[in-house]
């Protein structure tokens, strides 16, 4: 009797690429037709060996990139062939899922290893030596310095998001990880592997092989670059995709920044939840204790949403990762701590309660919205203070960002027992005023009304207001 199962038809356009049936059938279940820029520049020269640089924007399709040539490079039953660093806890848990899926059809293993969990967990999986390891550097040290880990079987490693590593002081880790690597390869052969010799079980070549190293990043500065070559073997190739070195754009994101005194900033929080009713959001504070606040007052108020900070546990913090990309709840609150480790489908809205001080940090923030060609939507709430917090966005993103307004909210007078925000001593002078109490349209040219938020058309999902939806869980 015949198969009549329907299955998705593999995409061709990856196949010209290199890449081996039985990932072909994954990227058909997980909906992938045509390569990104960056995957389409990166996974025939992964394939083949080289060692590269790889820089993309964020929401480009880089983990694909990279854990294509990962998946399909292993070999069957030889433990820790392939390691992954990266900067997050929640980014370990997202890539390793990805690399998953995407290997869904083919008997190579992985797990991801981070802090904040208990290395007794994670070793009930490293016992069973998976071919590849996601992991933050400092579990992956501590595994190493137990002798959990092993590199010897070593042929690929990749570090992603890079620079944000390097940001959050991850140099000597990282430096750490890729000097164990080199010390213990230093007399290996580079590698020279026809694609289809080491996948699935085949025979790889006999002997200790240099590990090709891979950095991916959404920038590519002169230290990133110096550090990545003292541990590759050249020739290295540096494949930049269109437009990853522009300034970072957000281009594709409609983006509003909506003028309001500290004390109404929840009120219109609230009220610009209740007219926008979106599928998904992501609320970000400045800190962990207006987060927990903030989810609290919305809890109080039939908004369903979860917090996400480091004073969370990290199985709390799976959990409701797991919840946000299951659709269980609506609005997520957020620190910059997930700024750059929630890569979740279909976010179709990003709120900056607190605009941050560093303007890369709006571009990470916004990032996690319209991705992989999809909209989005992005608000800002900013106090009149706050004027030059929002020019240099503007600067960096090099456009300007209208004025929104929603409708029916009307401001309040500072109220009688309001506490926060008080002027300097020795002043009563309010805060001067700024050009942000102004309307200005996205030409840069000063308009004369500021823009009324649309009411956006109602899914079917979408038409339960946000304050009805999900009741039955509380």
């Amino acid at each position: 009797m015949s198969d009549k199962t329907d299955h998705p038809a593999v995409p061709e356009a990856f196949a010209v690429l290199g890449v081996r049936p039985s990932i072909l059938r994954g990227l058909a279940d997980a909906r992938f037709e045509t390569p990104s820029e960056i995957q389409a520049l990166l996974i025939p020269r992964a394939l083949a060996g080289v060692d590269l640089l790889g820089q993309a924007r964020t929401g480009t399709g880089k983990t694909a990139a990279f854990g294509i040539p990962s998946l399909q490079r292993a070999q069957k039953g030889l433990a820790t062939q392939a390691l992954i660093l990266v900067p997050t806890r929640e980014l370990a848990v997202q890539v390793e899922d990805e690399v998953k899926r995407l290997g869904q059809h083919t008997p190579i293993r992985s797990v991801a290893v981070y802090g904040g969990q208990k290395i007794t967990a994670q070793m009930k999986f490293l016992k069973h030596g998976p071919e590849i390891i996601v992991g933050t550097p400092g579990r992956v040290i501590d595994l190493l310095d137990r002798r959990i880990v092993s590199l010897e079987n070593i042929r690929f490693i990749v570090l992603d998001e890079v620079d944000r590593m390097l940001d959050i002081g991850f140099r000597d880790d990282i430096r750490n990880i890729l000097s164990r690597v080199k010390n213990l390869h230093r007399n290996a052969p580079p590698q020279n592997v026809p694609e289809e010799s080491t996948g699935e079980g085949e025979p790889g070549q006999d002997g200790p092989i240099r590990p090709q190293t891979i950095f991916v990043s959404a920038t590519i500065s002169p230290e990133i670059e110096k550090l990545a070559r003292q541990y590759m073997t050249e020739p290295v190739e540096k494949l930049v995709a269109p437009g990853a070195d522009d300034k970072p754009t957000v281009e594709k994101v409609e983006q509003y920044y909506l003028s309001v005194q500290p004390w109404d900033k929840y009120r219109l929080l609230r009220m610009m939840l209740e007219k926008e009713n979106p599928d998904l959001a992501i609320v970000f504070c400045r800190t962990k204790h207006g987060a927990q606040k903030l989810a609290k007052k919305l809890h109080a108020d039939q908004i369903e949403c979860r917090e996400i900070h480091g004073n969370l546990d990290q199985n709390k913090r799976d959990r409701v990762m797991k919840g946000f990309r299951g659709g269980k709840f609506d609005v997520l609150v957020a620190t910059d701590l997930a700024s750059r480790g929630i890569d979740v489908a279909d976010i179709s809205h990003i709120i900056n309660y607190d605009i941050p001080d560093d303007p890369e940090v709006y571009v990470h923030r916004v990032g996690r919205t319209a991705r992989m060609g999809a909209t989005g939507k992005a608000f800002t709430l900013v106090q009149r203070d706050q004027g030059d917090e929002l020019t240099k966005v503007e600067s960096l993103i090099n456009m300007v960002i209208p004025l929104g307004v929603v409708e029916g909210f009307e401001p309040r007078p500072t109220p009688a027992d309001w506490t926060e925000d008080k002027p300097l001593p020795g002043t009563n002078a309010p805060p001067a005023p700024s050009r942000y109490e102004r309307p200005y349209s996205p030409s840069g040219t000063a308009s004369t009304t500021p823009v009324t938020l649309p009411t956006p058309p109602r899914t079917l999902g979408s038409k339960i207001p946000i304050t009805r939806r999900h009741r039955r869980r509380r």
